[in-house]
This record gives C-alpha cells, structure tokens and sequence, in this order.
C-alpha cells in the first residue's frame, strides 16, 4: 500500500507533474488530486493505486514501506549523476 505523501514526494523527487502522472497511469487529473488530497490513508479503488504505483516505479521511484520506527518514504532507484 502507498500512500498519498509518497504520491506526492515521488513526483517531486522526479519533477513530474499531476498531468504527466495521469497521463502514465492512465486516469484523470481530478483523480490524482483527490488521492493526493486524501489524508493518511489512500483513497480509490486498488486497481487505480496500483496503476499509479506502476507508473512511478517505471519512472523510476522506489517505495520505502514504513516499520514500527519509520514512516513510508520514496527514493529514486538509479543514482543521480552530473
């Protein structure tokens, strides 16, 4: 599961913007904002997470689940180079 402050630091890390990310995962603009907006827990259906998930991961994100010490993060999979 992601949540929605992953969303939004996973396209930050990756400058990509709420259009550019409905457009990969194929859904509206309207819905990336409402699970965005969404409080600490994601909202929508599991087919329309996942499609975000994908996209980001293909983009290059990876998500960090959180555990008993730390909350869930985001990093890029490749390192950045000059």
């Amino acid at each position: 599961m992601i949540y929605p402050i992953q969303i939004r630091a996973a396209r930050s890390l990756l400058g990509m913007g709420q259009d550019e990310l409905a457009k990969r995962a194929g859904i509206s603009v309207v819905t990336v904002k409402r699970l965005e907006a969404a409080g600490v827990t994601i909202t929508g259906s599991a087919q329309t997470n996942a499609r975000i998930q994908i996209a980001l991961e293909k983009a290059g994100i990876i998500f960090i689940d959180q555990d008993e010490d730390k909350g869930p993060g985001v990093r890029l999979k490749n390192p950045l180079t000059d």
